[in-house]
């Protein structure tokens, strides 16, 4: 039997408890805020019901042999109280959130300890606490070795495209090419498509472009192709298409906005790489997101 702990039982963090749910070898343990009485994830191929443990307080909580973190990423010290009780000298911890900086947000927290990121694009939304939405099967990406390994072997019984590759870290920059763009969504409060032009064009270019020079300066491989996808993505982009982040700022909660574009002006900075656009809306929108400026 292999315990795995989910701390973030939100859209993403409860879609994946479900399917691991279905696995009669996994103990699944959903560590909440608040109490869950069972997960239903309405999901392209059937409806998953399952009642795992669900604990609101760390104080009685074990080590595990896994631990996924799926916490917003500004959300560190919420996984911290958890990490406390669930992590052992054999537990190993995968982190599965949105950025590049997976293994340095969480290195200080857990010195020693086995950190496996992973990229995740399981479009999900959660429409009441313990009822998910997944729109797609998705997939999710960590890097190849043993850890790497025994993590997709998790997913095994599952629907969702679990992988492990060589150059992880170029598969998380180019998903931050795509969600650096979302900045324009999040500021206008519109889908980019029914409203594209040329001046519109300009500054998703220049977001996913500047995103692009300070990736490759980071080791990762970045064709001119992907910058054209996003572009060609955001130009199409349907009335009513959004992304967590514009989302998150229609409702007043704290966005993502370091891990999504304050990295880029970050690392940009470090690199000598000018990032004025990205810049521009890390500004705009934490000012517009108050309180949440930081």
């Amino acid at each position: 039997m292999t315990k795995i702990a989910i701390i973030g039982p939100g859209a993403l963090g409860g879609t994946i408890a479900g399917w691991l749910c279905q696995n009669a070898a996994h103990e699944v343990i959903v560590c909440a805020r608040t109490p869950l009485v069972d997960l239903r994830v309405e999901t392209p191929v059937g409806t998953l019901n399952a009642a795992p443990q669900v604990l609101i307080d760390p104080a009685p909580a074990q080590p595990v042999d896994w631990v996924l973190v799926l916490t917003k990423t500004y959300d560190v010290a919420a996984a911290k109280v958890w990490l406390d009780s669930l992590v052992g000298p054999g537990t190993r911890v995968a982190v599965l959130q949105n950025g590049v900086e997976h293994v340095s947000r969480f290195a200080a927290l857990l010195p020693g300890q086995a950190i496996v990121p992973a990229v995740v694009d399981i479009p999900a939304s959660r429409s009441a606490p313990g009822r998910m939405i997944q729109q797609r099967l998705g997939s999710i990406v960590v890097p190849e070795g043993d850890d790497g390994a025994d993590f997709v072997g998790l997913f095994g019984e599952t629907k969702i495209d679990v992988s492990a590759v060589a150059d992880w870290n170029s598969r998380a920059w180019g998903k931050l090419c795509l969600n650096c763009a979302g900045a324009v969504a999040a500021l206008t409060q519109r889908s980019t498509g029914p409203v594209w032009n040329d001046d519109l064009e300009v500054l998703v270019r220049g977001l996913v472009s500047e995103c692009a020079a300070v990736a490759r300066a980071e080791g990762a491989v970045i064709p001119d192709s992907l910058i054209e996808g996003v572009i060609e993505g955001a130009r199409n982009a349907p009335e009513g298409a959004g992304n967590s982040m514009s989302v998150d700022r229609f409702a007043g909660r704290q966005m993502e906005l370091d891990a999504r574009n304050g990295v880029i002006v970050r690392l940009g900075k470090k690199h000598g790489i000018a990032t004025p656009i990205n810049a521009l809306f890390v500004t705009l929108l934490a000012a517009s997101g108050s309180p949440w400026v930081t």
